[in-house]
């Protein structure tokens, strides 16, 4: 595991100067699951700020960060999708040789055809990472997310934080 010296001096001095922040959610959105991994409809949630060939990029130019979110069919070929982080914090060369690794995608459908899960929902949600403003993110962002996985009947939500 890398340590914090092992970090360039660029995201060093980054890190010392972030606003970190915290915010208390109530009620905490952790919730035992009702019924068994093989019931249920997950959906996948991405900080990765990947998005289709079709979308537009995550907007870089937003100071506090870009909190919009883009919807990923269940149906898309992983390798299609597009990562338009803005963050220098982190190696990108990960998620660019295989998308899997922040948003496992093919591994779900795998567990999906094994019933080891349920079934996936038709479509997923990717926001960008790096939002150092996160109150529209959490009054409005999450709100409209959380409205449409209920409304698709979603069980579980599996969050790759990147």
């Amino acid at each position: 595991m890398a340590t914090y010296n092992d970090l360039s001096l660029h995201v060093r001095l980054f890190m010392k100067g972030y606003p970190f922040s915290r915010y208390a959610v109530d009620p905490v959105p952790c919730v035992r699951l009702v019924k068994p991994l093989n019931a249920l409809r997950v959906a996948l949630v991405t900080t990765a700020g990947l998005r289709t060939p079709e979308q537009n990029d995550f907007d870089s130019s937003i100071k506090m960060g870009d909190t919009s979110f883009r919807e990923i069919p269940n149906t898309i070929e992983t390798n299609t999708l597009i990562e338009s982080h803005r963050s220098y914090a982190f190696d990108h060369r990960g998620i660019q040789s295989d998308v899997n690794l922040a948003f496992p995608l093919d591994r779900f459908r795998e567990l999906e055809s094994k019933r080891i899960i349920g079934e996936l929902n038709h479509r997923h949600i990717s926001f960008m990472g790096s939002i150092v403003g996160p109150r529209k993110l959490i009054e409005k962002s999450l709100p409209q997310v959380t409205r449409i996985l209920r409304e698709d009947n979603v069980d579980a939500v599996f969050l790759t934080p990147v």
